[in-house]
């Protein structure tokens, strides 16, 4: 049981930052920085919504958000975008199923084999949410990279040029964190499986078992002569 709680603990501690990482990675917007920042006097951010522009000496930033969600934006930035948003919801659920899994949460005490199923389904919930997030980062820092180098190898100066900034590095450590999570209340938390159910069917056993118990002493203070000979009586006394 100690081993089982540990596991759900250490589950649940990975999950709830890897669900803010996630999603703060997805809101924020430092997914390209400019890596030319020592010749200028302002560092560039782009996110996945608005780009930002922070002045080095007094530290005033300002920002442009992109004209539309419908607008003609580029394919990565437009899959990024699906990929994040849906890497948010399936950590965010699979985050509050595994609080309702918990066993210090007092949410179907009686009910083990439930609580248990509810942290493999987290678990999965979890999984696939590292799927989309990773996807995303992952492509998104290897193009802004490409991008970068092909410019470089080719000699092409277009003022500022970027490299991938800190909001990508969170989304990967996000999604990294989800399949860290996943994988110990999926794998793990089924070696517990067998336990929960044996518990499960030696209560129920303990239950017929007293439920037996209790017809039978019914049965001795009531035997069957006892019982014929009250319904004699009661004739007779009709009589």
């Amino acid at each position: 049981a100690g081993m089982k709680f540990f596991l759900q603990y250490v589950g649940f501690f990975f999950a709830f930052f890897s669900a803010a990482f996630l999603i703060i990675s997805t809101w924020t917007d430092c997914w390209m920085v400019n890596a030319d920042d020592s010749l200028e006097v302002s560092t560039k951010c782009r996110g996945l919504w608005w780009e930002c522009v922070t002045n080095v000496f007094d530290g005033i930033q300002t920002c442009d958000e992109y004209d539309s969600i419908y607008a003609e934006h580029s394919v990565k930035l437009v899959l990024t975008r699906a990929m994040m948003i849906t890497a948010d919801l399936l950590s965010g659920f699979g985050f509050l199923f595994l609080v309702l899994g918990l066993d210090c949460v007092k949410f179907l005490p009686d009910e083990p084999l439930i609580k248990l199923r509810i942290c493999l389904v987290s678990g999965v919930m979890l999984l696939l949410a590292g799927l989309p997030g990773i996807t995303g980062s992952v492509w998104y820092a290897v193009d802004v990279y490409v991008e970068r180098s092909s410019l470089l190898f080719h000699n092409v100066f277009l003022g500022t040029q970027y490299k991938f900034g800190w909001s990508c590095w969170l989304g990967m450590a996000g999604s990294l964190g989800c399949f860290l999570s996943g994988s110990l209340l999926t794998c793990c938390m089924y070696l517990f499986r067998e336990t929960s159910s044996g518990r499960f069917h030696s209560a129920y056993s303990l239950r017929k078992g007293y439920s037996s118990a209790a017809t039978v002493v019914t049965n001795v203070h009531l035997p069957s002569s006892q019982t014929a000979t009250s319904k004699m009586y009661a004739v007779d006394t009709r009589v």
